[in-house]
């Protein structure tokens, strides 16, 4: 089982401020003022900061048994943090998430991943958690043992081919739902598991669609923020992964840093690109439907 973070973060009823900071003075804590806090509050082994925003930060090595047998049952009436798995289904599924969608230079990728029960726990004590809370180097750790332990498909589209399909499809979420959908076909031939969960990113309809295109017979759930669960927090992790190691293919191919993102560093480097390569070559490496390529290319329409 691999061991809980350093530091557990939650958000409570802000109405309880006055209970918790009572309860936490009868157990022995000592206050102090901290910027944006409506308390910090210390004793041997764990630490406790209410922002007023909600959040509460706890720290320190005794932080499990507080959370265990006074925060979870008196505060947070959950029992997420100690028994995870309580809350989360054990039915078998495949689920499904892109990455790249909002990065100008680098592909466009869907993982799929299918886990069962023992799957599913398995994915619960690696402490699996959607991508983008999660660094690039423990990523791509993350992604090779996924690969390792699960019946995974990833569907990669580097930008080439990507400006292709965009001008096919006329719109970036029917082609998200393509890819979506040879993802998670690929994974539905391999397991013949029936139960699919996808980020929702579009009106359910345009999944729906291609998923009918397919002729594919799936119990199909869309959700947003459907990375809390664990089996498409691990596919979300797939997709990063496939996007940062395409990102990198394409950075040694030209021997240029291709950055992440959609930022003014972003249009820098694709500026120094153009200079480099000619505009006609940026199609190789960027999405040029993004408004970003008119920032790089000066308006020019001959990419």
């Amino acid at each position: 089982m691999k061991s809980k973070p350093a530091t557990f973060t939650t958000k409570i009823d802000i109405n309880l401020a006055e209970k918790l900071k009572n309860d936490l003075q009868n157990q022995g804590f000592t206050f102090k003022e901290l910027a944006y806090a409506i308390f910090s509050a210390k004793k041997k082994g764990v630490t406790c900061v209410l922002y007023k925003s909600g959040s509460l930060v706890v720290q320190g090595k005794d932080k499990g048994e507080f959370i265990e047998f006074y925060l979870e049952p008196e505060i947070l009436k959950t029992f997420s943090y100690t028994h995870p798995e309580a809350l989360v289904s054990m039915t078998s599924r495949i689920g499904v998430d892109e990455a790249g969608k909002g990065d100008f230079f680098g592909p466009l990728c869907v993982g799929a991943l299918y886990a069962d029960e023992k799957g599913i726990k398995k994915l619960i004590s690696l402490n699996i958690r959607d991508s983008k809370k999660i660094s690039d180097k423990s990523i791509l750790d993350l992604a090779s043992i996924l690969k390792a332990n699960f019946q995974i498909a990833v569907v990669r589209i580097f930008p080439e081919k990507y400006n292709d399909l965009y001008l096919k499809f006329k719109n970036l979420n029917h082609l998200l739902a393509w890819a979506h959908t040879a993802a998670l076909s690929e994974l539905v031939a391999k397991t013949d598991c029936k139960n699919v969960i996808i980020d929702q990113f579009a009106n359910k309809s345009v999944v729906e669609s291609a998923v009918r295109r397919k002729s594919l017979n799936i119990h199909l759930e869309q959700r947003t923020k459907a990375e809390e669960d664990p089996v498409v927090a691990a596919a979300s992790i797939l997709a990063r992964a496939s996007f940062l190691k395409g990102l990198e293919e394409l950075s040694s191919q030209y021997d240029q840093k291709l950055p992440k993102g959609a930022s003014a560093i972003v249009i820098d480097v694709g500026k120094k690109f153009v200079e480099k390569h000619g505009s006609e070559s940026l199609e190789k490496v960027a999405k040029i439907h993004f408004k970003t390529t008119q920032a790089v290319t000066n308006g020019e329409g001959n990419i």
